[in-house]
């Protein structure tokens, strides 16, 4: 008899145990990833983050799981339901809390729902629906689940699609000029032209995995990722304590890519790597260099990529600018089960408009790449 277990801790479930739900091919879902975020102090309930997981069980028996969070804002999403939440208050009703199910602070394409095979994957997504609404929450919601997992999800949860870009080793380059090949010369040059300006600035570059990285290099990253979240007023989640966590129990999945003039580190990125895939996450800098923000968190992340006989880098969220760089645009998505009838009803139509304007964006970006030939 399948029972289900609501938790305030991944820890309450053994990594191995955890991990035997999802193949180890995206680090996000991981035990370690997860339960670091909650030990280490990246995840407050007075920043809208309370861990409220959801676990199927057959008698003893873990046999699906899905990373969930009670959610008091819309902050660290990369879903943005702002409108939303202003509606929902406007009719004098509460929008929040919500029910989450992502990873925090993280728009990286993943497994969601976790489980030993489809049945239990739609047992799980059953027991959200009916949790969700024994507790009286206005909605649920699933961000930047895997197209595989589309199919689960029935008409009472809305399809939201986004566009990133991502790169893919679409031509077999087995080096970058093998790359910069495939390109027109205008984007050649260009991107050319932008590396060895950082060249001539005297910075030359390491990539470190989290095993091969020093207390100090962990400090420098870190340190970087405070100026960046400081320099536009966010507030920073991730901790030292979680990156150093990371660095030891997750460490060949860790690539810390790090600046150096003269010896004394000035930029850097902090990277995770799955199975066949880059995911650039933060970066900050010292110093500004033309094209320092490029080299640092996209062409060393390519190099990484080839050298390494990675399919996809996938750099973050948002930005055009990556189009001309090689990264072209790719579909991520969304779920939400809106409780209320009427707000579903209005936001179906919402919802439906919005695909379309993104797919009609997306076609109109890719006849701007920069290869001399689509495909």
């Amino acid at each position: 008899m399948i029972r289900a277990r609501l938790l305030s801790a991944l820890t309450a479930i053994p990594a191995g145990i955890w991990d035997a739900l999802h193949d180890g091919s995206n680090p996000f879902v991981s035990h370690a990833f997860l339960s670091g975020l909650e030990t280490y102090g990246c995840l407050r309930a007075d920043r809208g983050w309370t861990p409220r997981h959801l676990a199927l069980w057959d008698d003893d028996q873990l046999v699906a799981a899905a990373p969930g969070y009670l959610k008091h804002n819309s902050h660290g999403e990369f879903v943005f339901d702002h409108a939303w939440a202003h509606a929902y208050a406007g009719h004098g009703l509460d929008y929040y809390p919500k029910w989450l199910f992502a990873v925090p602070y993280s728009p990286v394409t993943g497994p969601r729902l976790l489980a030993r095979d489809e049945a239990a994957r739609r047992a799980l997504l059953a027991a959200i629906a009916y949790q969700a609404d024994g507790a009286g929450l206005a909605s649920a919601h699933v961000n930047f689940h895997q197209e595989s997992e589309d199919a689960l999800f029935g008409e009472d949860w809305l399809a939201r699609i986004d566009v990133q870009y991502h790169w893919s080793n679409r031509g077999g380059w087995r080096d970058f000029d093998g790359f910069l090949a495939a390109m027109d010369h205008k984007h050649r040059k260009n991107i050319r032209q932008e590396r060895a300006r950082v060249a001539r600035a005297g910075l030359s570059f390491r990539r470190l995995h989290g095993d091969e990285a020093s207390p100090a290099d962990l400090d420098a990253i870190h340190r970087f990722y405070l100026q960046t979240f400081g320099d536009y007023g966010n507030w920073p989640a991730l901790t030292r304590d979680f990156i150093g966590h990371l660095a030891r129990e997750m460490h060949r999945n860790v690539l810390i890519i790090i600046a150096y003039h003269r010896e004394i580190p000035v930029a850097g990125a902090l990277c995770l790597r799955g199975t066949d895939t880059l995911y650039g996450r933060y970066w900050g800098a010292d110093v500004a260099v033309p094209g320092l923000h490029f080299e640092t968190c996209y062409y060393q992340g390519i190099e990484y990529c080839l050298e390494h006989g990675l399919a996809r880098f996938e750099p973050g969220a948002q930005g055009e600018h990556k189009l001309a760089r090689g990264f072209l645009p790719a579909f991520v998505r969304s779920r939400h089960r809106i409780a209320d009838p009427r707000f579903r009803t209005a936001l179906r139509e919402w919802c439906a408009e919005e695909v379309r304007s993104v797919r009609h964006h997306a076609t109109t970006l890719a006849r701007h790449g920069p290869f001399r030939e689509a495909g």
